[in-house]
């Protein structure tokens, strides 16, 4: 029989060695099926607010519930690694020569290092259980390549609620947090689920340039900007191209205004995310002049180097045809030429906006 105080104390040191991995959030929930959960999901999928991202559809059953993807799970540990920006994301916008890459983005590549930390941690509870007497136990760990709903079991493990941008909101970290999990065959006692703080606040709602909430809690990726951006592999549909703005990759603009974000402290923001030099402001000029070497050269160790060059240069030529930089029109024109036909169409509507 399981010694439930010593699962208790395993329990407490393990948000200790969370804590020393760099975790600045750890709290657990259960691995039980949600229906209220998967309910939103199937609304949210039968709605096509997924758009392109067929994986979000085809792995539905995983995601429905932790025992959904793997039947042996009992408890989930979710955990937050703080990337709060030490500048405002949106002050960039009054700089159209410049392109604006998301906070998460400016780092090393959030996945290699969040997974890092978890098998870490993974390593230590299964020796830990052993040491213990509690038997040899499962752990199996996630960063969102996987078919995981890291927003709502955060939420159900207290780490923080799903605001209205539908994103994580920590009382301690604001917006900035990224989520990992751990799935374990261990029955943890779950955490208290963090009750909804957001209020009446529609900041997060009114700052979005392409209005991609229908309603509040829900975001239809087809109008995200980081859709757009990153996952949408064919052109950008007109009516969205001049919201853009200078975005080139992701967006900030409703994690950025959310007045929780006050309380959030960047001497909590792990190392390997403080933001590179040459990403924080980087001119559209030199960034349209990227081959894929010179692409993959930039981008290495980098999130956005997952997208290639074409794509990339697809967005900062929109951001060149809002940027109104008649300086940029030499290296737009000769972008129309791209063996890429998506590029080639970006650049003419680019010169076309920077002829007008």
């Amino acid at each position: 029989m399981v010694n439930l105080s010593s699962v208790q104390s395993l329990k407490h040191d393990l948000a200790a060695e969370a804590r020393r991995l760099g975790f600045v959030a750890c709290g657990v929930a259960a691995a039980a099926q949600d229906p209220l959960r998967a309910a939103r999901l199937e609304e949210w999928l039968d709605a096509g607010m997924h758009g392109t991202m067929e994986w979000m559809e085809v792995r539905a059953g995983h995601r429905r519930s932790p025992v959904g993807l793997w039947a042996e799970a009992r408890s989930v540990v979710a955990l937050g690694m703080s990337y709060a920006p030490s500048t405002n994301p949106l002050a960039l916008g009054k700089s159209p020569d410049r392109g604006r890459i998301s906070v998460y983005a400016q780092g090393r590549d959030y996945h290699d290092t969040v997974k890092k930390a978890l098998k870490n941690l993974a390593r230590w509870l299964v020796a830990e259980a052993a040491a213990r007497g509690l038997g040899d136990i499962g752990v199996k760990v996630f960063v969102d390549t996987a078919p995981v709903m890291e927003k709502p079991l955060g939420e159900a493990a207290g780490l923080g609620w799903q605001g209205k941008h539908s994103n994580l909101v920590s009382r301690e970290h604001g917006s900035w947090l990224f989520l990992g999990s751990i799935y374990t065959t261990l029955a943890f006692a779950p955490d208290h689920a963090e009750a909804d703080h957001c209020g009446s606040c529609t900041a997060c709602q009114a700052a979005c340039p392409t209005d991609a909430f229908p309603s509040p809690y829900v975001v239809d990726a087809r109008r995200c900007i980081s859709y757009l951006t990153i996952e949408l592999k064919e052109a950008v549909p007109l009516e969205f191209r001049k919201a853009l703005g200078n975005r080139i990759y992701g967006c900030d603009d409703c994690l950025a205004v959310c007045p929780w974000n006050k309380f959030a402290d960047t001497a909590h923001r792990t190392q390997a995310f403080l933001p590179r030099a040459e990403l924080t402001a980087p001119r559209l000029g030199d960034l349209l002049a990227l081959d894929d070497e010179g692409f993959r050269a930039l981008f290495s160790g980098s999130p956005i180097k997952r997208i290639g060059r074409s794509r990339f240069v697809r967005n900062c030529l929109y951001a060149a045809g809002n940027s109104g930089d008649a300086g940029l029109l030499q290296q737009v024109n000769d972008l129309t030429a791209d063996p890429d036909p998506v590029v080639a169409e970006a650049a003419r509507w680019a010169l076309a906006e920077l002829k007008a």
